[in-house]
């Protein structure tokens, strides 16, 4: 084995190359041809300024070959190195080149849509500029040369790109580099063929054009500072307030700027709805709805809806809109201004509550003598009603509220007319003291009972006071156990008959108008005198003395009873029903009278009358014997000769009798049997108290007479 071993070779570098020319194409390179060498792998190419302050090696390929990064319009010394493995070469011969001026760095600009603009910074060593303008899609150039920093082409085609060279040339004629720009004019003045405005969930203007040539976009711009942009042919400006009266002018825009703005097209919102909105009612039933002016409006539409579901409408140039209101109703009114654009989007509501209307069917009743009930159909819209009551000409007011179609209007004077007003009212409106007043009456105030006075046994006069008016009528009772009686006065007494003897009363007085009745006044007690018993009986004892008896009589506790005739009287004070009277003479007509005391002293006067005791007994009777057996009998009389005598002879034997005539004194008996003794009866006619005598009657002849046993 034979160990290996590394030999370096030796390598020559490759031949010189020769630069052929160099030249400048632009203003920051110089181009270098030279002969390419057998061997070589890449050359470098060196270039350094003649000043010496600048020195650049680059490696190149083959030939030609650039150095760049060069300064304009500057002179370079070059020269050419081959290489490969073994090195580079020797540098060429040099050869001096100078790189051309750089060319001018134009801006471009159109300020208007038929013009362009071209400015720049002047370049270094120029003397001057060529420049070539040609229109995009044309074969047409115009070149200019100018010794200016600046050009401005006219005339020409809006909206259209125009490309332009620019070209320095230096002092020894030479054109340096050259640049192209191209500038598109600005895009011609485009019209609005529409504006429109759109109602949607908010309110925009619709904008409509044309297009015109070289536009990117367009730019809708309203007056108002408002604007849209778009490269369609319209566009929509979002949002736009109600009420406002603008124009709007487009502007087509490009990389050159904006064209001309189009002539001012103008439009209008729709109106606003109006700020204040208010509704009066100058007289009951005739309202009006009036709001504030509202500007750009052609007319308005005003709505009115009540709450029962009607509606009604009217428009009009004027801020104001009569209609007809029923009371008691709510009415929802809004305002609608329009005009060319439309009409407003929304309307304030304002509600309008017409005063509740005056209730129907008012009745009034009197519940009692203080208390009036108030009844009333109910009112649409009425919240609460105010029942007021005041008697004419007097300040004083009864009042009361309640929800309910009822009233009761209490503690009010007797017998005075009340002004009745029943008033609907609602939280709204307030109340409604148009409604009519209704009179009623109360009932006449109570009587007072003064005195009681007893006008006979069965009558008694009743004063009272009258405190009602001369149409009032008083009515008074008189309330027993068993029997009631009434007397009716338009005065202040009233007179109470045929009462019941022996009775305590309840006596009450009451007051009638048309309007009812008063309360009854307070009761007062009227005890009537005992009865008169219904029957008095006299029963003479003796001639002189008679016993007098009667039925109890009721209420009566004590009687006095008193017998008058002209030849004297008697009086007899008892507890009992009857009484034992005296010194009454016979044959004589009286009278019986006979007071009845109640418990309390309450006296009846009771009269009875055909009265009279027996007749007197005859006295001085005498015999004498006629002839034929005849006996005759004569007697004294010591009353009126009134009555009838009878004669009666009762013997042993045979009874006899006779009666004499009226007026008569004697009577005569026939065929009498003498010598016999007899009881002779001598009575006048109705007498019990007579006395038997006995005599004895003597036969003719005889010596005896007559006489009394």
């Amino acid at each position: 084995w034979v160990p290996h071993k590394i030999t370096a070779m030796a390598s020559c570098a490759p031949d010189v190359p020769s630069i052929e020319t160099a030249y400048s194409k632009t203003s920051d390179s110089i181009t270098v041809e030279f002969t390419q060498v057998s061997g070589a792998s890449s050359y470098i190419l060196r270039a350094e300024s003649t000043t010496g302050d600048f020195f650049t090696e680059i490696s190149v390929s083959n030939s030609p070959g650039t150095v760049t990064q060069l300064q304009p319009y500057t002179d370079y010394q070059l020269s050419v190195m081959s290489v490969n493995s073994g090195g580079r070469s020797q540098p060429s011969y040099p050869t001096e080149a100078r790189t051309i001026i750089m060319a001018p760095m134009m801006n471009t600009s159109s300020p208007t849509n038929t013009t362009i603009q071209v400015a720049w910074n002047p370049v270094d060593h120029a003397v001057f500029y060529t420049l070539c303008i040609i229109r995009e899609g044309s074969s047409t150039r115009l070149k200019i040369n100018t010794t200016n920093a600046q050009m401005t082409f006219d005339e020409l085609e809006a909206g259209t790109t125009y490309c332009i060279k620019g070209t320095a040339w230096d002092p020894e004629g030479h054109t340096g580099d050259d640049l192209t720009v191209c500038q598109i004019t600005r895009p011609q003045t485009p019209d609005v063929t529409l504006v429109r405005v759109t109602q949607g969930r908010s309110l925009s203007i619709s904008v409509y054009w044309v297009p015109v040539q070289g536009a990117t976009y367009y730019l809708a711009s309203t007056s108002n500072g408002l604007n849209c942009s778009t490269d369609s042919n319209y566009c929509y400006i979002i949002p736009v307030e109600c009420g406002q009266n603008h124009t709007v002018t487009l502007e087509a825009f490009n990389n050159a700027g904006p064209s001309s703005p189009s002539p001012p097209a103008d439009y209008k919102t729709y109106p606003c709805p109006p700020d204040n909105i208010w509704l009066e009612e100058p007289t009951a039933g005739s309202c009006l709805v009036r709001w504030d002016p509202v500007d750009h409006v052609d007319y308005y539409i005003t709505f009115i809806k009540n709450d029962d579901g009607s509606e009604e409408t009217c428009n009009g140039t004027t801020t104001s809109c009569p209609f007809y209101c029923t009371c008691g109703y709510t009415y929802f009114t809004s305002v609608f201004p329009h005009n060319q654009a439309g009409s407003s989007l929304y309307s304030p509501i304002r509600n309008y509550t017409t005063i509740p209307c005056c209730p129907q069917n008012v009745t009034i009743n009197l519940i009692s003598t203080e208390t009036l009930e108030v009844t009333w159909s109910p009112v649409k819209g009425a919240e609460l009603y105010e029942t007021n009551a005041v008697v004419q000409g007097e300040q004083r007011v009864v009042q009361c509220n309640d929800t309910a179609p009822v009233c009761a209007l209490s503690d009010l004077q007797c017998n005075s007319a009340y002004s009745v007003k029943v008033i609907p009212c609602c939280e709204h409106r307030g109340c409604n003291h148009t409604c009519e007043p209704h009179l009623h009456q109360t009932a006449p105030c109570s009587p007072e009972i003064l005195n009681m006075t007893q006008l006979s046994g069965s009558a008694y006069r009743v004063d009272y006071s009258a405190p009602n008016d001369h149409n009032t009528s008083y009515t008074v009772t008189a309330t027993g156990r068993y029997d009631r009686h009434v007397c009716q006065s338009n005065g202040s007494s009233c007179d109470l008959t045929q009462l019941a003897c022996g009775v305590t009363y309840e006596v009450t007085a009451v007051a009638i108008a048309s309007v009812g009745w008063s309360l009854p006044a307070f009761t007062k007690v009227l005890e009537t005198g005992p009865c008169c018993p219904a029957s008095v009986n006299v029963t003479q004892v003796t001639q002189a003395m008679s016993n007098v008896t009667w039925q109890m009589a009721k209420g009566a506790r004590s009687y006095v009873t008193a017998l008058s005739s002209p030849r004297g009287s008697a009086r007899c004070h008892t507890t009992d029903t009857h009484c034992v009277m005296g010194c009454i003479t016979c044959g004589t007509n009286y009278s019986l009278s006979l007071e009845a005391f109640s418990s309390t002293g309450h006296m009846s006067q009771c009269s009875y009358h055909g009265f009279s005791s027996s007749p007197c007994c005859p006295t001085g009777i005498r015999f004498y014997p006629l002839v034929n057996s005849t006996l005759r009998v004569r007697w004294h009389s010591s009353g009126p000769r009134l009555h009838r005598h009878s004669v009666d002879l009762l013997g042993a034997g045979a009874n006899y009798s006779c009666e004499a005539a009226v007026g008569a004194t004697y009577c005569d008996v026939h065929h009498m049997a003498c010598g016999d003794v007899y009881t002779v009866m001598v009575e006048p006619e109705g007498g019990h108290f007579c006395q038997p005598r006995t005599f004895s009657v003597p036969c003719p002849g005889s010596n005896a007479g007559f006489g009394e046993c």
